[in-house]
């Protein structure tokens, strides 16, 4: 008998095919239950639905029944029905494959908030506002790639006050975060013909990926402590030591900005080094742009966390026309809400809609829904606002234990955003702290190396992200990496 499914209770998807009908069946539900595939406490068909189902005599299914219990599989109780045992026998150990990662307990790694901490009860609230006043329509198929109306007035109004953002509703496309936004944008350049994108030389290593599939050549802008450094001065200090860098990792590293197309910018915080872009190369940048016609791209990824003076206005406020300015709720509010949005130029926002609707046409009109609400009622300020106060008071306890157990380190960046960058003593090695983290103290860790690269102009240094970890685990989490640099420096080998 081919291929079927219970009718009654749960789908139950077996293939009755061998010709021991009540071997074969006791033999696939043990399967499925020892697989996790039927979960503990999942309520079985009837002996009579089952058999049935399947075309074979009741008393086949009882008797298969009744062994999977006697053995601990299921339970049943007189006039009840049969469900999946909570606690089944012990199955056999499935040996992890072959190179996957162990997962470790304590977790420093930069580039995602405190998940823990999302505010699940106001966003539920918010979301339940929201569907209480939705018009029929934002059910339906998405009229417009760039997103929901409600959610561009929202975010209008919230990037002009909080980020100096100068927007108007219809200038922005909502995508599902910022790896996505810069795909959509650099669709758009390429339609244009443009061939090349500057990026900052230090910074995450899939976003010039992006650019490479959809055709462009990345070209290396040198970063210090003041941000890019964007005429090309400076490039040979940082970047001799990488011999060959063309070839290996598809960079040019000459000339700045000059004969780049668009230049890719974290001026609020740059990551991962931490610097700001001050109002010298901000202007440099601005004046490029418009002397060429080239495009910036502002990712503020984390503009409104700064804790030690009034947060840096977005660059986009000095030249809209020449400015994408790119935010998302990842740092604010969690990764997995996966909204993001572009504030894009008039002469260009149609590209960038087209290239959404070619890409994925739908943005949640929920979730778009929900966090226009959330924005709209005031929730959102509170939640970074708090936000911001837990992770000032996380970083200046990492300052502080990196003082009182490791002064030979240096800790930098830590104006703003949700990581610091703790440079490391001459004659440590990152990797080899990356490994004893991992080995001997459960902790995971990222070294400034995997964000260049150059790899081998980088000096010793790891990037701690002191927002990754929830609230109850952050102190242990830094104990350990106080473990592990005092261990460092007192035996560096």
């Amino acid at each position: 008998m081919p291929e079927t499914w219970a009718s009654s209770g749960v789908d139950l998807h077996l293939d009755r095919t061998g010709p021991r009908v009540r071997a074969d069946l006791e033999g696939q539900l043990r399967e499925a239950v020892r697989s996790g595939r039927l979960v503990p406490g999942l309520r079985l068909p009837s002996s009579r639905s089952l058999a049935a189902d399947l075309g074979v005599a009741r008393n086949t299914v009882v008797d298969v029944y009744g062994q999977l219990v006697a053995e601990g599989w299921l339970v049943a109780r007189q006039g009840s029905v049969t469900r999946v045992a909570t606690r089944v026998p012990a199955a056999e150990a499935v040996p992890a494959p072959a190179g996957a990662p162990r997962r470790l307990r304590y977790d420093l790694r930069p580039g995602s908030p405190d998940v823990a901490a999302f505010p699940r009860s106001r966003w539920l609230a918010a979301a339940r506002r929201a569907l209480g006043t939705a018009p029929a329509e934002a059910f339906g198929e998405a009229p417009d790639a760039r997103g929901r109306p409600e959610l561009h007035e929202a975010l209008a109004g919230y990037l002009a006050r909080a980020r100096g953002v100068r927007v108007s509703p219809d200038r922005i496309v909502v995508c599902s975060g910022f790896t996505q936004g810069l795909g959509l944008i650099c669709r758009a350049l390429r339609g244009r013909g443009a061939t090349t994108l500057a990026v900052e030389a230090y910074g995450l290593p899939h976003l010039r990926g992006i650019a490479a599939e959809h055709g462009l050549r990345t070209r290396a802008l040198p970063v210090d402590e003041g941000g890019a450094v964007l005429d090309g001065t400076g490039a040979a200090a940082m970047l001799d030591a990488a011999a060959g860098l063309d070839a290996a990792a598809g960079l040019d590293t000459a000339g700045g900005l000059d004969g780049a197309d668009a230049a890719l910018l974290t001026p609020a915080h740059q990551f991962p080094l931490g610097g700001v872009l001050g109002p010298e190369r901000r202007s440099r940048a601005i004046d490029w742009a418009a002397r060429t016609g080239g495009l910036l791209i502002e990712d503020d990824y984390d503009g409104e966390f700064r804790y030690d003076r009034q947060p840096v206005g977005a660059m986009q406020a000095l030249a809209p026309e020449n400015v994408i300015y790119a935010g998302t709720a990842s740092k604010s509010l969690a990764p997995g809400l996966r909204l993001g949005w572009l504030v894009v130029p008039a002469h260009l926002v149609d590209e960038v809609a087209a290239a959404k609707a070619g890409a994925d046409r739908h943005s949640s009109s929920f979730d778009q829904l929900t966090l226009a609400e959330f924005l709209t009622s005031g929730a959102y300020d509170r939640q970074v606002r708090r936000s911001r106060l837990a992770y000032r008071h996380r970083r200046d306890h990492l300052v502080a234990a990196v003082r009182r157990h490791a002064p030979q380190a240096r800790v930098t960046g830590i104006a703003a955003g949700l990581h610091a960058l703790l440079e490391l003593p001459a004659g440590l090695d990152e990797d080899e702290i990356i490994a004893r983290a991992a080995e001997h103290h459960d902790l995971a860790l990222n070294g400034l190396r995997s964000y260049s690269p150059a790899a081998g102009a980088d000096r010793p240094a790891l990037v701690i992200g002191y927002a990754t970890p929830p609230e109850h685990a952050f102190t242990g989490a830094v104990a350990r990496l106080m473990a592990v640099l005092t261990q460092a420096l007192r035996n560096p080998g």
